[in-house]
């Protein structure tokens, strides 16, 4: 759910040049993952139920918080998704070209979002399963990469590679670099479908950090050392450098590679997003509806559904704008899931957290500063890409403001109040 392999890195190189790139690789886990991969240790280990971060800032700072961070995120969903069929198409374009005509590209982003989903509705273990081989398929070539680079010390300086379109900066670079690094409270969702989770999510998570920052960088610094220059870089071009380090066969790899890391992505995706809806259906914030599960698979297939037709509908965005405004949603929630992390420390101190966030509850608060620093590149950059005629950041307020439309008549429809779940309710006194 956070990495699909190398893959989606190209822009980085592209923007920042080799030796910024591997910093920004480098340091953004220190900044970025490995805080959000604390706090969601915690949290999930103290909490681990459906829904995930959305039950953790309900319980912390109640409904209506709930319901924005449940908004936020399904909302960045949107846009998050959508970028996974463009990969996929990006990458098998390198290889069949005729799949970029007359719009024969849109129909097979949208067969990808109709497989996964079929594939969710199967249910969790079908899901997992297949994630876990797809992640291993589409590691191998990048460890044929890293292996060929030194036989091409400096040989590629004078390469002639495909003109690229990119448009990307070293502050674009960064925010791919961000949405590369990003997902980690996407497994929480799932935590009553997973074994021991009080154990299991703290040492997925920093295991996790070590493991993807390692295949983001090996693969850049090899090629690095190839001479090749770095403004031949764009997104998909990670096809094109295998064929010149280890010619067509290996190209064909890493193009397979490419298709498969965008599918496995998207794949793992559609189980995390579909449990929202669910959770909220169950504590009576959706129509009861959307809780309606496969008999067999026990699958949400109706959320399943649901949300993938909003994703089909920002199929064709182009991957830059996507990554734009999927990081200013989704940071807003991750700032809500920070806040929730600080709060539960102060009103249920003495709740039990098998994991804990280290320096109490001065730690629990600081550790949300870097990634929020982060965030306001994300701002920076927003203003500079435009949707439907307006700049990203004044489409993404328009998001964010209407979870608060959302909400408010959402409420009106139901003026008792939402569910109470039964560790929420009133303790009587002692």
């Amino acid at each position: 759910m956070v990495s699909g392999g190398t893959y989606g890195t190209e822009d980085i190189v592209h923007g920042a040049g080799y030796g910024r790139a591997i910093l920004i690789l480098l340091l953004t886990p220190l900044l970025w993952s490995l805080p959000t991969a604390f706090m969601i240790g915690e949290l999930s280990s103290a909490l681990p139920k459906e829904g995930g971060y959305y039950a953790w800032v309900r319980r912390a700072m109640g409904n209506f918080w709930g319901f924005q961070e449940a908004w936020l995120s399904l909302v960045a969903s949107i846009f998050d998704m959508a970028i996974y069929p463009t990969l996929f198409v990006a990458y098998m374009t390198r290889m069949f070209p005729w799949f970029q005509q007359g719009g024969r590209a849109w129909w097979v982003a949208l067969a990808v979002v109709v497989a996964c989903a079929i594939l969710n509705i199967a249910g969790v273990k079908v899901v997992s399963f297949t994630s876990l081989w797809l992640f291993f398929a589409l590691s191998a070539p990048f460890v044929a990469v890293v292996l060929f680079a030194p036989f091409k010390l400096g040989a590629l300086a004078n390469a002639v590679t495909k003109p690229t379109t990119s448009g990307v900066d070293i502050l674009g670079g960064l925010l791919i670099c961000m949405w590369n690094y990003m997902g980690w409270d996407n497994a929480s969702t799932i935590a009553t479908e997973v074994e021991k989770p009080q154990r299991t999510y703290p040492r997925a998570m920093l295991a996790a950090v070590v493991i993807v920052a390692v295949s983001y960088i090996l693969p850049v610094a090899a090629v690095w050392t190839t001479g090749l220059k770095s403004t031949a870089w764009e997104t998909g071009s990670w096809a094109d450098i295998a064929g010149l380090l280890g010619g067509p066969l290996l190209r064909v790899g890493v193009v397979l590679g490419g298709m498969i890391s965008a599918f496995g992505m998207f794949n793992a995706l559609v189980m995390s997003y579909s449990r929202l809806p669910l959770a909220m259906a169950q504590d009576g914030m959706l129509p009861s509806v959307f809780g309606k599960l496969q008999k067999k698979s026990r699958a949400p297939w109706v959320a399943i559904c649901a949300l993938a037709i909003g994703w089909a509908m920002c199929l064709g965005l182009g991957f830059e704008r996507l990554v734009t405004i999927d990081i200013l949603l989704y940071g807003a929630s991750l700032v809500l899931e920070f806040a929730a992390l600080a709060v539960l420390r102060f009103t249920e101190p003495d709740l039990p957290r098998p994991f804990r966030v280290p320096g109490g509850l001065f730690g629990a608060i600081a550790i949300g500063i870097p990634p929020a620093l982060l965030l306001v590149f994300s701002v920076i950059r927003s203003e500079h890409e435009s949707v439907l005629g307006m700049s990203s950041l004044a489409f993404g307020m328009i998001l964010i403001a209407a979870g608060f439309v959302a909400y408010s008549v959402n409420h009106a429809l139901k003026p008792q109040g939402w569910t109470v779940t039964p560790e929420e309710k009133p303790q009587p006194a002692a």
